[in-house]
């Protein structure tokens, strides 16, 4: 009888349990990975079929609409720069000093041989803005319990109409991504580590963005230092900036 007493009790518990609300849980990943501005000195490693390369870079970035990088090494792309202002994507090549604009299917292609694409560069829209969102279940990741949460596009410009996260429930920060096109095909996942603490919130400082549809061991996003709300000069977001 106490077993049963037990088991029915187990079984009110599992059917009353809730999940906190979608959009609660993402405004505060938001909030640990918007800022006004941000400063990212990283690398990129690039493992491919018979060589890994690393590409070093500086980024700033204002807002949802305005970022510049600058590729630092190794000497091939050193001076390569990029400027996002909205929806427009320009780049600077040294060898060829020559600015182009990508648009349309050309932000789709790889960025430098890697498994990031331009548009993937270019993403930088809040996930509770951008999205619609379930909790769909719970999951132990890497040691940490997560909520798992489908998300499905509800604006239009959006690199990705489908997405399911893995969301730290104390750090509120995502440790996993899945990325899917619309007919439902998975496109890509994208992994998170090296979590740290910087400037009062959790960061993550390590990407593996994985192309599913290639093989290989994707490429490392690296974070060296990140500054969160530091001062930017106006004159990064113009075109002027390409070729100075």
């Amino acid at each position: 009888m106490k077993i049963l007493i037990i088991t029915l009790f187990a079984g009110i518990i599992s059917v009353f349990h809730t999940y906190p609300d979608p959009f609660e849980v993402l405004k505060k990943v938001d909030k640990n990975m918007i800022s006004d501005t941000k400063i990212i000195k990283g690398r990129m490693i690039i493992y491919g079929k018979r060589n890994t390369r690393e590409i070093a870079f500086i980024s700033y970035s204002k807002g949802e609409d305005k970022s510049f990088i600058e590729y630092l090494s190794p000497a091939k792309q050193k001076g390569t720069k990029m400027l996002k202002l909205e929806n427009n994507l320009w780049i600077y090549s040294p060898s060829a000093d020559r600015t182009i604009q990508l648009s349309g299917h050309m932000l789709k292609q790889s960025l430098m041989g890697s498994d990031i694409s331009y548009e993937d560069m270019m993403e930088d829209n809040t996930l509770a803005d951008s999205y619609n969102a379930k909790i769909t279940s719970e999951e132990v990741l890497n040691g940490r319990k997560c909520w798992v949460i489908e998300l499905n596009a509800k604006v239009k410009d959006v690199k990705y109409e489908k997405m399911k996260i893995w969301v730290d429930e104390e750090h509120y920060i995502v440790l996993k991504e899945e990325l899917y096109a619309k007919s439902g095909q998975m496109l890509k996942l994208i992994t998170f580590s090296e979590i740290k603490k910087v400037q009062n919130r959790w960061f993550a400082t390590k990407m593996n963005f994985k192309d599913v549809l290639k093989n290989g061991k994707g490429t490392d996003f690296i974070i060296d230092n990140i500054q969160f709300d530091a001062p930017i000069e106006d004159y990064k977001f113009t075109k002027a900036v390409l070729k100075k």
